[in-house]
């Protein structure tokens, strides 16, 4: 037994030292993205793939410094710094994107975050973990729960466009104020579930924590420095990224749309993905569902409304939460198939392949959509 737990350690080990490595490689595309932006300034679809680039290796270092904190803190510390840090890139891209008026972005950003996590990067983690073992089990009441909570996400997103349909012949303009009342009800119910997480049924959701398989762990305050500066690059890179947007979507000749669901998307969720695959690839399951459902739900229920929020400060106008008939399609059957397939508390490789494929015509679709 303790050969077997050895060779699984050091398998772990492995893993995340190889994937590791190969992401602090890509830190190399900072100083070129920067070098792009002041150099190149009018080859704005260079810069654009650049930046997008640069935050894949930015977000693993901001999750890697967010873990070596929860280290030295605890794990109830290390959450809330995981809720605070966890979705720093689609904050600060959308926050970046609304300053430039790119609402249409903001929102398709959000939405392919979440097909990102909960198809691409569920669906790349039981494929990748159902290799080496033929059944995956993991905590399924911590997974229904944060499917219960995706759901209500979905409905918050089907009121607005009911609403927009339904009623704005009587009162034209209105989904600003619904959406802003929508964002409140959906931070204050995400501020109970972390209580709800976190606090009172904690024993029955947590799930095993196991310690990072770092030889060499970092001290406190390295890397509570690495967190902050990393932060800063990363807003650095969002507002190169944001700046960047329209001129590349239209030299390259895709929709706004596109833009933001699959390529925005992918690239801000990249380093969460590869971490999910990680624990996977581990033997930790449990780590990578509450990775990809637990970043979706913080997506839809706190990094969507507190855009809204924001927007009403940014100078073009309040967001609203009214989602394109295609998204809103989308979103609702991503949620369902994988409230479906995680709800059991137990998955195979076959079902990574159904969410994958789910994704990829769903990317089929976006990028057939016209701008």
């Amino acid at each position: 037994m303790q050969q077997e737990t050895d060779h699984l350690n050091a398998s772990r080990s492995a893993v995340h030292d190889m994937l590791h490595n190969k992401l602090s490689l890509l830190l190399v595309l900072v100083p070129l993205t920067v070098i792009a932006e002041f150099a190149f300034g009018e080859h704005k679809t260079l810069i654009f793939f650049l930046s997008a680039l640069s935050l894949i290796p930015l977000a693993h270092t901001l999750s890697e410094s967010t873990e070596q904190i929860s280290a030295h803190t605890g794990p109830t510390i290390g959450a809330l710094l995981n809720v605070t840090f966890g979705n720093a890139g689609e904050l600060l891209i959308g926050f970046f994107a609304l300053r430039e008026g790119l609402d249409r972005v903001v929102k398709a950003s959000i939405t392919g975050s979440i097909l990102s996590n909960l198809l691409l990067g569920l669906g790349l983690s039981m494929l990748a973990a159902g290799m080496k073992k033929k059944t995956l089990k993991f905590n399924a009441l911590a997974a229904r729960t944060r499917a219960t909570m995706l759901a209500l996400a979905g409905l918050s997103l089907i009121l607005p466009a009911a609403y927009h349909y339904a009623a704005t012949s009587v009162t034209p303009g209105r989904e600003a104020n619904l959406s802003f009342e929508f964002s409140i009800i959906l931070l204050i119910t995400y501020a109970l579930s972390l209580f709800f997480t976190l606090h009172t049924h904690s024993q029955l959701l947590a799930a095993k924590r196991e310690p990072a398989p770092e030889e060499h762990p970092w001290t406190k305050r390295a890397a509570l420095i690495t967190l902050l500066v990393t932060s800063a690059v990363i807003g650095w890179m969002s507002e190169i990224l944001a700046g960047s947007i329209e001129s590349a979507a239209k030299q390259l000749g895709l929709s706004d749309l596109f833009v933001g669901v699959i390529i925005v998307a992918v690239a801000g969720n990249a380093a969460e993905s590869l971490s999910a695959v990680r624990g996977a690839l581990a033997g930790r399951m449990d780590l990578s569902v509450g990775i990809t459902l637990g970043s979706s739900t913080q997506i839809a229920l706190f990094a969507a409304p507190a855009l809204v929020l924001i927007s009403r400060w940014t100078g073009h106008g309040p967001m609203d939460l009214l989602f394109t008939p295609i998204e809103i399609t989308a979103l609702v059957l991503a949620i369902a198939i994988t409230g479906q397939i995680a709800g059991d508390g137990d998955s195979n490789w076959f079902e990574g392949v159904q969410l994958l494929a789910v994704y990829l015509m769903l990317a089929a679709m976006f990028f057939l959509m016209p701008g």
